[in-house]
């Protein structure tokens, strides 16, 4: 009579997981993420061009467009008689009223031949979010020459 061996099977030891695939894995969804990620403008790469330390004494080719922000957060443009109110809404942070006056204006300087300028007063109150907002707004629409002032008639 044969006699029958009796194997035991080798998987009694502790089971492995192995790692080399999902270390692939990992990485490819790290590339795709990265690849299809949008990136946001900062508001540190909007290449503002910032005024120069003293007064030019040339006047500019078409008139300022003037933004004045105050400490509520209401925004509005123009200046004494012809100030418009715009966004007020704080929790609102595209602007989209104050985006479609500075639309018009950029297109009509554009049209004249000659570069956008705006003037921002904000108020000491105001918070820097605000400002940032209106930022954003100018960047929104490729406006790149503003300054700061602290004077309005």
């Amino acid at each position: 009579m044969a006699r029958h061996r009796k194997y035991e099977a080798e998987g009694a030891a502790d089971p492995a997981l192995d790692m080399s695939s999902l270390i692939d894995v990992c990485f490819l969804l790290l590339i795709y993420f990265l690849v299809t990620s949008t990136i946001a403008p900062r508001e540190t790469d909007l290449g503002m061009a910032l005024p120069a330390a003293t007064p030019s004494s040339e006047q500019p080719e078409i008139e300022p467009f003037f933004i004045k922000i105050e400490a509520s957060g209401a925004i509005f443009t123009g200046v004494g008689a012809s100030q418009q109110p715009m966004d007020a809404d704080m929790s609102v942070r595209e602007l989209p009223l104050l985006r479609g006056q500075l639309d018009v204006y950029a297109s009509a300087a554009r049209a004249a031949s000659s570069k956008p300028l705006v003037q921002i007063y904000a108020d000491g109150a105001a918070t820097q979010q605000r400002v940032i907002d209106v930022l954003n707004a100018l960047a929104g629409v490729s406006i790149s020459s503003v300054t700061f002032t602290d004077l309005l008639d």
